[in-house]
């Protein structure tokens, strides 16, 4: 019983420490290690297979890394005809109404016989990739287990003892089908939750960021500044004439060219490394960016005026741009740099400017900011309703 109260409690802490992570890939680091840990390997693996390039993408290395193996890899990926397992192994005993067993492979090659039924022959038919990359790396042998989101095949848990150590068995095989039932739970609650997390901080009608993302991230950029003196900008815009679209065509019409605005206001963005496009909520939208210098920023939002004024319907877009590399004066909080950004585009749309109006560049815009608004609907008040 001592044997089977540890693996019991190993399962009980893989799924708590899973449900414990706040990222994905701390939920896959998660995974990886408990599974080791579990099954007294020295090293793990979690691997999905994307299915439209036909290939194994490993999502995190845990545990005695082989040279070159990192935590997170960002492109270690194997064709999943060098790795056929998943994708014939476990077709035909699904469709003989069988259920996803682990299998082992070794070092030299044979699988171990009690592993799972019918894989002796099949481990050393088709794992000579796995096999080889057992030798390379070190490693005397591993235990595979698919592991099964909603009734299909999402991806494998992969434990590796090193040479010298008993191989994996019977036993250890069952007890990895397991261990990647729990991780399979865990994958699929931590995949909820980041889509609840995007859905959180997405605007549904264009896909952009929403105004909650653009506050904790111009939060994070401000703090960057005040630390490091990283260049932060904000790009405001207000698109002209969505009102007359919506009085004249209808909503539907409407919606489509803050799409279609959308869409262009992402293009351009993504001329500025690590910029983050939004819309703030009605016809408003922004780019915020750290790092790229405040011209690189101005000439990416004069292509975005010009590219709005070319869009069929609307009427171009009125475009204010605040940022740490200009002479704005010193920005301590993310409300200044927005009502820096904000009076740069109020005075943009006043004048009707076919470019941008850029904060330190223009006499008046920093008198603008930091003037009172005239009544509650000056629109510079609700930059200054945030804290």
């Amino acid at each position: 019983m001592g044997g089977d109260d540890a693996r019991l409690r190993a399962v009980v802490s893989l799924a708590q420490t899973m449900a414990a992570a706040h990222t994905p890939r701390g939920s896959w680091r998660a995974a990886a290690l408990g599974a080791c840990e579990a099954l007294g390997g020295s090293f793990a693996a979690l691997s999905v297979w994307e299915r439209g390039p036909g290939q194994l993408r490993v999502l995190v290395n845990a545990g005695q890394r082989a040279e070159g193996e990192e935590e997170f890899p960002e492109a270690e990926t194997y064709p999943v005809h060098q790795f056929p397992e998943i994708t014939e192994f476990l077709h035909e005993r699904w469709a003989g109404g069988g259920e996803p067993d682990a299998w082992v492979e070794t070092a030299d090659g044979a699988a171990d016989a009690g592993a799972a039924a019918g894989v002796r022959e099949y481990g050393s038919g088709y794992g000579r990739e796995r096999v080889a990359a057992l030798r390379r790396r070190g490693r005397g042998c591993c235990v595979v287990a698919p592991i099964v989101l909603h009734g299909r095949a999402w991806g494998e848990l992969y434990v590796a003892r090193p040479v010298g150590v008993p191989v994996f068995g019977r036993e250890d095989a069952d007890f990895a089908t397991v261990l990647a039932a729990v991780v399979a739970a865990g994958i699929s609650q931590a995949e909820r939750l980041e889509e609840v997390r995007k859905l959180a901080f997405t605007d549904p009608l264009t896909g952009l960021a929403n105004r909650r993302a653009v506050d904790v991230r111009l939060d994070e950029a401000v703090e960057r500044h005040r630390a490091d003196g990283s260049v932060v900008s904000l790009v405001v815009c207000d698109l002209n004439g969505l009102k007359q679209v919506n009085d004249t065509h209808g909503h539907a019409v409407g919606d489509r060219l803050l799409e279609r605005f959308g869409s262009v206001l992402s293009r351009c963005g993504a001329m500025l490394p690590g910029a983050l496009a939004a819309r703030l909520g009605g016809d408003e939208f922004c780019l915020l960016t750290v790092g790229p210098e405040v011209d690189d920023v101005v000439r990416v939002a004069t292509e975005l005026c010009e590219r709005a004024a070319e869009l069929e319907l609307g009427d171009g877009v009125a475009c204010g741009i605040a940022s740490t590399g200009d002479p704005i004066g010193p920005v301590v909080s993310a409300r200044r740099l927005f009502r820096l950004a904000d009076a740069a585009q109020y005075r943009a749309k006043a004048a009707r400017s076919v470019e941008p109006v850029v904060a330190g560049r223009d006499g008046e815009v920093i008198r603008l900011a930091d003037s009172p608004p005239r009544s509650p609907h000056d629109r510079r008040h609700l930059r200054g309703s945030r804290p």
